[in-house]
């Protein structure tokens, strides 16, 4: 099969390379962001146009954390807006009958009932931080349900709990909370500092997915013959969680990344900053019905994501993309 992957260089879309690549049964497809502008029309157009793939795996997004989308409420919204509308529409128009899209699972109510199932979706008010995104990739679940209904595509959607490994984003504003924290007490260890303050109280709840497994399970989903995933799904709740089941505070993870990292000094909580949503915490049961389960431990993951980042730092690497 020709599968174009839209989001190559990022996190997610590069474990999905790699894997694809280990496989080597595939001519796969890609662009960069410089090759291929995703928010322009004619420019999406053309390229399904020209590649003609057999399957499109939509990895492509604007991403960050808090502060990012705090901060950049009209970007997010927007770009992905635009990424997700060119992509669907111009597979269909291509020809393209199977495309994966990979959305967020702050796409669930804040308040939403814990573990959040896909049925939470629609049902209450989202995060206020984070409701442009979330707002967005509701819409490309809405977009594959509504091309699926109205011509017949098989367009699937997988909302990925909290990512991490290889390849994330370390910047010191715009990256997410894992990443941050392992930045942030790595440098304390360099330093010598004996203090390092987290965001919020440390009580909100959090499930972290290690990227490996996150590509695992989306090549799992598209490769699900029809019938099977139609038995699991609805024509208007067609999407399908992807977690490990278990969170862990944010307190607690600080405490783990900073065994893990050396760091031996105190931590404490600025309460002055927000907390986001209290909890999230994914109902993977349908996925888990379906034959999928993760196989990377958390800590384990956060080790050898350690690993992986002070090796990029000791080659020299830019770790700080935006």
């Amino acid at each position: 099969m020709r599968i174009y992957i839209a989001g190559h260089k990022g996190m997610v879309g590069s474990a999905i390379l790699r894997q694809l690549l280990a496989d080597g049964s595939h001519d796969l497809i890609t662009a960069t962001s410089a090759e291929l502008d995703l928010t322009d029309q004619a420019a999406v157009r053309d390229f399904m146009q020209a590649q003609r793939p057999d399957v499109v795996v939509l990895a492509a997004a604007k991403v960050g954390g808090i502060v990012a989308n705090n901060s950049y409420p009209a970007q997010f919204i927007y770009e992905n807006l635009m990424i997700q509308a060119n992509v669907i529409h111009q597979a269909h128009d291509a020809g393209v009958t199977r495309l994966l899209q990979l959305g967020s699972s702050c796409i669930y109510p804040r308040a939403a009932p814990q573990p959040m199932a896909e049925d939470a979706l629609l049902t209450g008010p989202l995060e206020p931080t984070n409701e442009p995104y979330a707002i967005a990739k509701i819409a490309g679940i809405k977009l594959c349900e509504s091309y699926n209904r109205q011509y017949g595509t098989d367009y699937r959607s997988v909302m990925p709990t909290n990512l991490y490994g290889p390849g994330d984003n370390f910047h010191p504003e715009n990256s997410h909370v894992l990443p941050g924290l392992i930045r942030r007490f790595h440098r304390a260890v360099q330093d010598g500092a004996d203090q390092v303050t987290i965001w919020g109280s440390g009580t909100p709840r959090r499930e972290f997915l290690h990227v490996d497994d996150m590509a695992a399970a989306s090549l799992f989903v598209m490769n699900l013959d029809r019938a099977t995933y139609d038995a699991e799904t609805a024509p208007m709740l067609s999407h399908i969680n992807v977690g490990t089941g278990t969170d862990i505070s944010i307190l607690a993870l600080a405490q783990m990344v900073a065994k893990i990292t050396g760091f031996t000094g105190t931590i404490t909580c600025d309460t002055s900053k927000p907390d986001g949503t209290p909890r999230k915490l994914m109902d993977v049961s349908r996925l888990q019905r379906m034959g999928w389960t993760p196989r990377i431990d958390l800590r384990d993951g956060i080790s050898a994501t350690y690993n992986w980042y002070c090796a990029q730092l000791a080659a020299g690497a830019d770790l700080r993309a935006k």
